[in-house]
């Protein structure tokens, strides 16, 4: 093989490694991949690189930022084969983005505030996808995020075209509205509407979270962590007890979990 060993290595570096693990010679493993087959890979590394952020690890975030540089990388190893586009065709297409983007720092538009920068980015981004409608702005969320995110942009983009709710109190009433509603599915017992209608639910929930200018997936993220921190504690008190807690009742779980609230 030939291969130059180094202290240090760089992003050409990067480049060529990605090209011998998927050469003749290379690995049976990476050699096989596809898009689709690393496709979850990518997410996983990208999940991780945003734990170390919010871990606050610097020693962690450079690695997982490696991770996910590689994910790049191999995804443009494998359009390279193809002879479709190479890895300085994505970097040139970011680099050119953001130039068309920044036209207040690279250009002679002038926006001073953060609202103004934010307002013509997505105007230029309109402009250049060629989105000549609002619903277009819409579709275009992407359908692989996260349903919470997806939903709070949506509900973001919708009201940028003036279809929002007055206050936060009157999409909290919506919310309550669309609970009512779910009472009624439930009641007729039809699994398709009671799916339906919680789907509502949760969508008219971000929307309180965006109106409250909240972000719903933090927001889920937190209520996740002190459920499984209440459950540790309840779980703690019971064993404590010598108990074993799929065999004690509902009522009585419910014992301790109103203390590990407290």
């Amino acid at each position: 093989m030939d291969f130059q060993f180094k202290s240090s290595y760089d992003m050409d570096d990067l480049c060529e490694i990605m090209r011998i693990l998927r050469s003749e010679n290379g690995c049976p493993w990476d050699r096989e991949q596809t898009h689709a087959s690393i496709r979850k890979d990518f997410l996983e590394e990208v999940y991780e690189a945003v734990e170390a952020i919010d871990a606050d690890s610097t020693e962690m975030l450079r690695e997982e930022l490696g991770d996910v540089l590689l994910q790049v990388v191999f995804h443009s190893c494998i359009e390279e084969e193809k002879k479709s586009f190479v890895f300085g065709d994505v970097v040139n297409d970011i680099c050119q983005k953001l130039i068309i983007r920044h036209p207040h720092v690279f250009g002679q538009v002038k926006a001073d505030t953060s609202e103004e920068v934010l307002k013509n980015w997505n105007d230029i981004k309109q402009k250049t996808k060629g989105q000549e409608t609002y619903t277009e702005t819409l579709e275009s969320v992407c359908k692989a995020l996260p349903a919470l995110m997806r939903a709070q942009k949506i509900g973001g983009r919708a009201k940028r075209a003036g279809m929002d709710f007055a206050s936060v109190q009157d999409a909290l009433e919506c919310l309550c509205g669309e609970i009512e509603e779910l009472k009624a599915a439930m009641a007729e017992g039809n699994r398709d509407d009671i799916a339906e209608e919680l789907g509502d639910v949760l969508f008219s929930a971000v929307n309180v979270c965006r109106l409250s200018e909240i972000d719903a997936e933090e927001c889920l993220t937190r209520s996740s962590d002190k459920f499984v921190s209440r459950f540790a504690a309840a779980e703690e008190m019971i064993r404590s007890e010598g108990k074993d807690m799929k065999a004690l009742t509902i009522d009585e779980l419910d014992v301790y979990w109103q203390k590990a609230k407290k």
